[in-house]
Protein backbone atom coordinates (compact mmCIF):
# COMPACT_ATOMS: atom_id res chain seq x y z
CA UNK A 1 0.00 0.00 0.00
CA UNK A 2 1.98 3.15 -1.22
CA UNK A 3 1.09 6.67 0.23
CA UNK A 4 -0.74 9.05 -1.93
CA UNK A 5 0.58 12.43 -1.70
CA UNK A 6 -1.61 14.36 0.57
CA UNK A 7 -2.71 11.47 1.85
CA UNK A 8 -4.53 13.71 5.08
CA UNK A 9 -6.05 15.69 2.56
CA UNK A 10 -7.41 13.38 0.49
CA UNK A 11 -8.97 11.49 3.76
CA UNK A 12 -10.12 15.08 4.65
CA UNK A 13 -11.83 15.74 1.20
CA UNK A 14 -13.17 11.84 1.37
CA UNK A 15 -14.88 12.47 4.39
CA UNK A 16 -16.99 15.88 3.78
CA UNK A 17 -17.89 14.25 0.72
CA UNK A 18 -19.16 10.88 1.84
CA UNK A 19 -20.89 12.72 4.71
CA UNK A 20 -22.75 14.59 1.99
CA UNK A 21 -23.56 11.75 -0.15
CA UNK A 22 -24.95 9.34 3.00
CA UNK A 23 -26.84 12.03 4.06
CA UNK A 24 -28.13 13.47 0.71
CA UNK A 25 -28.96 9.31 -0.13
CA UNK A 26 -31.03 9.49 3.53
CA UNK A 27 -29.11 6.58 5.46
CA UNK A 28 -27.20 8.63 7.48
CA UNK A 29 -27.35 11.75 9.49
CA UNK A 30 -24.09 12.48 11.62
CA UNK A 31 -23.76 14.00 14.58
CA UNK A 32 -21.22 16.77 15.81
CA UNK A 33 -20.13 13.73 18.60
CA UNK A 34 -19.27 10.81 16.23
CA UNK A 35 -15.89 10.07 15.92
CA UNK A 36 -13.37 10.59 12.97
CA UNK A 37 -12.79 6.57 12.79
CA UNK A 38 -16.55 5.76 13.19
CA UNK A 39 -17.62 8.03 10.14
CA UNK A 40 -14.64 6.61 7.93
CA UNK A 41 -15.82 3.00 8.74
CA UNK A 42 -19.20 4.30 7.79
CA UNK A 43 -18.43 5.94 4.84
CA UNK A 44 -16.20 2.82 4.07
CA UNK A 45 -18.81 0.53 3.97
CA UNK A 46 -21.54 2.38 2.44
CA UNK A 47 -18.84 2.95 -0.25
CA UNK A 48 -18.53 -0.89 -0.68
CA UNK A 49 -22.65 -1.37 -0.26
CA UNK A 50 -23.19 1.03 -3.11
CA UNK A 51 -19.84 -0.54 -5.56
CA UNK A 52 -18.15 2.94 -5.52
CA UNK A 53 -15.15 1.73 -4.33
CA UNK A 54 -13.63 -2.33 -4.53
CA UNK A 55 -13.77 -4.15 -1.17
CA UNK A 56 -10.16 -4.76 0.58
CA UNK A 57 -9.86 -8.42 1.50
CA UNK A 58 -11.08 -9.74 4.69
CA UNK A 59 -7.44 -10.08 6.04
CA UNK A 60 -6.35 -6.73 5.10
CA UNK A 61 -9.26 -4.92 6.76
CA UNK A 62 -8.16 -2.29 8.88
CA UNK A 63 -8.54 1.23 9.87
CA UNK A 64 -5.36 2.23 8.36
CA UNK A 65 -6.51 0.32 5.09
CA UNK A 66 -10.28 1.48 5.14
CA UNK A 67 -8.37 5.40 5.69
CA UNK A 68 -6.04 4.42 2.59
CA UNK A 69 -9.18 3.51 0.12
CA UNK A 70 -11.32 6.26 1.32
CA UNK A 71 -8.50 8.88 0.32
CA UNK A 72 -7.77 7.37 -3.24
CA UNK A 73 -11.77 7.09 -4.34
CA UNK A 74 -11.64 11.11 -3.11
CA UNK A 75 -8.11 11.68 -5.42
CA UNK A 76 -10.34 10.23 -8.09
CA UNK A 77 -13.09 12.14 -7.65
CA UNK A 78 -13.94 15.71 -9.89
CA UNK A 79 -14.95 17.47 -6.51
Amino acid sequence: MSKLKDEKEWLKTAIRVGMRYGENRGVVKFDAGDSQNDKIEFLYRLLVHDKLITPLPSEQLSLPAMKHKLALWASKLKV
